[in-house]
């Protein structure tokens, strides 16, 4: 299979505590404040994209969907143990290095985790680390070992949407795989930097 394995441009910010994250307002009517509190220019391409960022956040879920932006890792941790309970784990893709659009192998030792319903928690760019997290159920999800042309070994995370019925049927994966809300399977990988929480 060939793809390309590169790490968001946003991996650098890390993680604030929760006190400090329930400090900063994180609210579109608040975005003056939050910009000061940040010491961010208001005309700076980094204002632009905390101001996408919070106007994804503030998004109404999908049907049949339970988010939040998660903006400390403790808010994450809470917002997963709600959606599966305490006995869970958190997996990520990792890979030895970004990579160029390259063929790859899959190796033996493919796992299946979890039992259908996980949390997702995707990476926003912002000035600390906000994750997008929502549930998702009607999914299996895999760990998967790469590697590459170049001899880059990668875990992969794949998650394999079972029921996409409710999905928007202008869904990017309808038009790239050719499918139709609730047909086959939309599978896909999880970039670096992104959370999948499961049971154990």
């Amino acid at each position: 299979m060939e793809m390309e394995i590169a790490r968001p441009g946003n991996n650098d910010y890390a993680f604030v505590p929760r006190q400090v994250a329930d400090s900063i307002p994180f609210s579109s009517d608040k975005l003056p404040a939050i910009l000061t509190k940040l010491s961010v220019d208001p005309e700076s391409p980094k204002a632009q994209l905390i101001k996408d960022t919070i106007k994804e956040c503030e998004l109404p879920a999908e049907e049949g969907e339970v988010k939040t932006c998660a903006t400390s890792l403790e808010s994450m941790i809470d917002f997963s143990v709600q959606r599966l309970g305490k006995n869970i784990q958190a997996v990520s893709t990792e890979a030895e290095k970004d990579t160029k659009l390259q063929m790859f192998t899959i190796l033996t030792g493919v796992k299946r985790i979890g039992d259908g319903e996980a949390v997702a928690c995707h990476k926003q760019d912002y000035a600390y680390a906000v994750f997008y997290c929502h549930d998702v159920t009607g999914a299996r999800a895999y760990v998967v070992p790469f590697v590459g042309t170049s001899g880059t070994k990668v875990k992969a995370v794949g998650v394999c949407h079972t029921n996409t019925s409710t999905w928007n049927p202008e869904h990017d994966a309808f038009k790239i795989l050719n499918v139709k809300p609730g047909g086959e399977p939309v599978c896909h990988f999880l970039p670096e930097y992104n959370v999948l929480w499961t049971r154990k």
